[in-house]
């Protein structure tokens, strides 16, 4: 049976993790209808409607360049013409546009893309080549009666039509003049909407005075650069004259790359395992509703031919076409091993997918002028001369069948800043190492290995598992034998940094504080690798999703926590460990503190102004910050697992009561029993100006502000009649936990509120009032305002009977002024 497949407008994935500040997210696509068969070969007209004799047109004072297309030029590029020949026609291109030089201070750097899109070249009437979107949303088998309706639903628009100016020999090709069309700024080859950077930093639609710069040809790709002229956008400035407007000059590339001509087949989803995906909708006669599906995209690994028994076998094989990166040669030597060796590590993976050598990477041979680095057939981890502390990893892929073709890495000098920082504060106390302003190379290369993985399994089709640490037992990171048989966490794709619950008398050794490839990588790699066989893309998913169940049954370790389209799920959570949030701050609190007690030695420098412990001083705060975002997702939610029918498992299931509780206590005993430890005089006087931020008090008000809010009061009633006191925390608990936590001073002989405590208590006196004085219905009329009102009456008699008790004259006055505050809102009210 013959069928149409479908074409996907957008097919570059992008994983920014900078690392990991961002995230990346599923990617869900809508495709549109193949065009109509191309006409017949024609018979070459001379002079027909323009058309003239090759010779007229092509001339000896052109440049012939032979590739995918032969493109023909004059050495000033004022005359750029195409030879597109009758086998590319109805042919699917991709064309992507990337920034190949750009100017500084806008945020955005060579290699990046733009965007992409996927073309057919076509006869058109009256002697013309026509250029056709090809995006389809639809698929239907071709024997079908539905497939008729489907392609006239469908039909993609013309973007560009050229006349043909001369057949080729034997009229098997077409020449096309672009040189115009190339320097139009409306065209598809200079967009620059579709990269947000860009468009926030630059007017991006009155680029002019377009300029070619250089055309290479390809046996699979042409590459043109192209030069443009612009202006940046106006930036306000607080308290500043704005700045104006200013000249910048980018230069952008266009590659045309041609997909294959047999589409891979494709894998279908399967939501518990993380793979970037492609979407269409499936038509069928003998279908009730239409059925909308996914497939992942993955390189093709095939066995060889002659191996294919083998591989069947169960041994291991190596693949037709293994997958190459190669090291940007602009990349620094020393880093140079630590990215191969990042990349070599899959290779176990893709082990358990039954491949040997699939994948590796080498620098790239500068000295072979048979291989130019603009060759779509080399894939490339790129270095960027960048101050921004990132690292992300698209990969380029075939829009009908997920097909991953090229991948450009995108690797930022500073990434190393930002590795070093986390190291420092989360694997200081563990490691001697890492208490040095400046690593040594072996150190900082094995942090560049760890991202280097990460990244190259964003280019391999994998997503982030987010909740892939949560699956670790919390006192499992302080054993060396499970660290050395499992990792701290089962996925690299995880953002779990570094093992920060690991305490100094565990000694665990540097090796294991590191985040490696996993079980949950090495499963990943056989789910979207492993060659079963399938005849048919259905039957291929019938296997895959019994083989998904068997293992996850068999392994808790292989669980994917999609903590980017399903944010609610406090195991799904970015920079946590191990399966108990609290218990793991705790740990980490501790390790905090001992970084604290350190850190003007750690971050000593000669001839230093304290740079250096500024910065990772406030690295600390935001080390601690996450603790409490962790610890807060944790009250009042619930978990949720992909269930499949026949599996009669809950799929939503409540935090268990014990952890709602440890977490309120957490917060109790570590933030609103404030922590004088971060605010070392020692420190805050070299480094932090007293008339600046005070983070300790915006932490404590802000988790306050989130603890009282409305909805998650609501939450807390609602899981309570759900699931009942036994499972999960009533409200009245909750109440008076957090009451205790904030008021205890209240019950002292002798009254003593010292400031974070008066700032914490009107601000929880606060967050109660904002809810009975709101307008709105959901508030205003649910159960959370009635228990708002409740809590001010309690507070208002515990407040009556302190005053009197009140040990110094700003207690005193705190407790009056609340006092009053409480009477007057009430006549208010």
């Amino acid at each position: 049976m013959m069928k149409r497949y479908a074409y996907i407008p957008l097919v570059t994935v992008m994983a920014s993790c900078a690392v990991f500040k961002g995230g990346n997210k599923k990617t869900k696509q809508t495709a549109a209808a193949a065009t109509p068969a191309t006409p017949a070969k024609p018979v070459a007209a001379p002079n027909k409607n323009g058309v003239q004799p090759y010779s007229a047109v092509i001339k000896s004072n052109l440049i012939t360049q032979a590739g995918l297309f032969t493109i023909h030029r004059t050495k000033e590029m004022d005359s750029i013409f195409f030879e597109i020949p009758e086998k590319l026609l109805s042919r699917d291109i991709l064309v992507v546009n990337r920034v190949k030089q750009s100017p500084g201070g806008i945020g955005v750097y060579p290699g990046e893309e733009i965007d992409n899109t996927t073309i057919i070249f076509e006869k058109g009437p009256n002697e013309t080549i026509r250029v056709r979107l090809n995006l389809v949303i639809s698929d239907a088998d071709s024997t079908n009666a539905i497939y008729r309706a489907v392609t006239q639903s469908n039909l993609n628009a013309v973007i560009a039509s050229f006349p043909i100016k001369a057949y080729g020999k034997d009229s098997a090709s077409y020449v096309i003049d672009v040189s115009k069309f190339l320097r139009d700024p409306n065209t598809f080859v200079n967009a620059g909407e579709g990269h947000q950077a860009l468009k926030k930093a630059l007017e991006v639609k009155t680029m002019k005075d377009l300029d070619v710069q250089s055309i290479l040809a390809f046996p699979e790709n042409i590459e043109i650069a192209i030069s443009k002229n612009g202006l940046t956008k106006p930036v306000a400035q607080i308290f500043q004259a704005p700045v104006p407007a200013r000249p910048v000059t980018l230069v952008t590339n266009t590659s045309f790359i041609a997909l294959p001509e047999t589409p891979m087949q494709r894998r279908l989803v399967d939501d518990r395992v993380g793979f970037f995906a492609n979407s269409y909708t499936a038509y069928g006669d003998a279908q009730q509703k239409v059925e909308p599906r996914e497939f992942i995209n993955r390189w093709r690994l095939e066995p060889k031919p002659e191996d294919r028994e083998r591989y069947n076998r169960g041994e291991l094989v190596e693949p037709v076409k293994p997958i190459v990166l190669y090291i940007d040669p602009a990349t620094p030597k020393q880093w140079r091993k630590y990215l191969i060796q990042g990349v070599n590590d899959w290779q176990a993976a893709f082990e358990q997918a039954g491949f040997k050598n699939a994948i590796v990477a080498k620098e790239w041979p500068e000295n072979d002028s048979s291989m130019n680095m603009e060759d779509v057939r080399y894939s490339f981890i790129n270095y960027f001369a960048s101050e921004v502390a990132n690292a992300y990893g698209p990969n380029t892929h075939d829009p009908r069948s997920g097909e991953i073709i090229q991948t450009h890495i995108g690797w930022y000098h500073n990434v190393m800043e930002l590795v070093h920082d986390w190291y420092m504060v989360q694997a200081g106390p563990n490691d001697p190492k890492a208490r040095f302003p400046k690593f040594d190379e072996e150190l900082m290369g094995q942090l560049i290995r760890f991202v280097s993985s990460h990244e190259v399994g964003h280019t391999l089709g994998l997503r982030h598992n987010f909740g892939s640490s949560s699956q670790t037992p919390v006192d499992s990171l302080r054993n060396i034998s499970y660290l050395r048989k499992h990792g701290h966490t089962a996925s690299i794709m995880d953002y779990a940094r570094f093992n920060y619950v690991a305490q100094p008398e565990d000694h665990i050794p540097q090796e294991l504080l590191f985040p490696r490839i996993g079980e949950y990588d090495r499963w990943a790699i056989e789910f979207g690798y492993k060659q079963i066989g399938a005849k048919t893309e259905e039957d291929d998913r019938k296997i895959m999703r019994k083989l998904v169940t068997e293992r996850l049954a068999a392994n808790n370790r292989l669980w994917f926590g999609d903590g980017e389209t399903r944010t609610l799920d406090p195991r799904c959570q970015t920079e946590d460990l191990g399966d108990d949030a609290a218990k793991a701050s705790s740990y980490g609190i501790k390790n905090l503190k001992r970084v604290m007690a350190n850190l003007k030695t750690w971050t000593h420098e000669e001839d230093g102004h304290y740079e250096a412990l500024k910065s990772m001083y406030e690295n600390v705060m935001q080390q601690y910050y996450r603790y409490i975002v962790h610890v807060v997702k944790n009250i009042a939610a619930v978990n949720y697992t992909i269930r499949k029918d026949g599996d009669d498992l809950p799929a939503y299931t409540v935090v268990p009561k014990e952890k709602q509780i440890a977490a309120i206590n957490f917060f109790n005993n570590e933030l609103f029993n404030t922590p004088t430890w971060l605010l070392d005089t020692k420190i805050t006087d070299l480094v932090d100006n007293p008339m600046g931020n005070k983070p300790v008090e915006l932490m404590q008000i802000n988790s306050l502000n989130s603890l009282l809010d409305a909805k998650r009061i609501n939450y807390v009633m609602m899981l309570e009649r759900r699931f009942g006191t036994g499972k999960t925390l009533g409200v009245e608990e909750y109440m008076d936990m957090l009451r205790k936590g904030i008021w205890s001073d209240l019950k002292n002989g002798q009254v003593k509120v010292d400031a974070f405590h008066r700032n914490m208590q009107k601000t929880y006196l606060g967050a109660l009032y904002k809810i009975t004085r709101e307008v709105k219905v959901e508030i205003s009329e649910s159960e959370a305002s009635s228990i708002a009102s409740a809590e001010i009456r309690t507070l208002a008699s515990m407040i009556r009977q302190a005053i009197p008790h009140a040990a110094d004259a700003i207690t005193k006055a705190h407790l009056v002024a609340m006092e009053e505050k409480i009477q007057l809102l009430a006549k208010n009210l």
